[in-house]
């Protein structure tokens, strides 16, 4: 069942920026890149560590625990198959974000 978060204008991130988002299911992380806003859950899908604090060179995301990078566009590693980071897709209603957090991962 899919489900819809709505953010409120304050919980966007600034241009180049990061805001975590707490919700009933879990931690969202919202990246604001060159002006384009990712939404992806907030852990890295090796160990479980937070991404929050990761390193962002450009569209790639470190994590803080172990090093991996991640495209935040398409949730892939860097040269690694068969796992990726958890990614939402966003909709844009009357000018409000909204998260919709899916059953399955939203498609690159």
């Amino acid at each position: 069942m899919n489900a819809v978060l709505h953010i409120p204008a304050e919980r966007l991130p600034a241009r180049g920026g990061r805001s975590l988002i707490h919700h009933e299911q879990g931690l969202i992380l919202l990246l604001d890149i060159d002006g384009e806003l990712h939404a992806i859950g907030d852990s890295c899908p090796h160990a479980g560590a937070s991404l929050f604090s990761g390193r962002l060179d450009g569209r790639w995301l470190q994590c803080p625990a172990h090093g991996l990078r991640f495209d935040v566009a398409t949730g892939c590693p860097a040269g690694i198959k068969g796992f990726g980071l958890r990614r939402h897709g966003i909709s844009w209603i009357a000018g409000e974000c909204h998260v919709v957090i899916a059953d399955e991962e939203v498609s690159a």
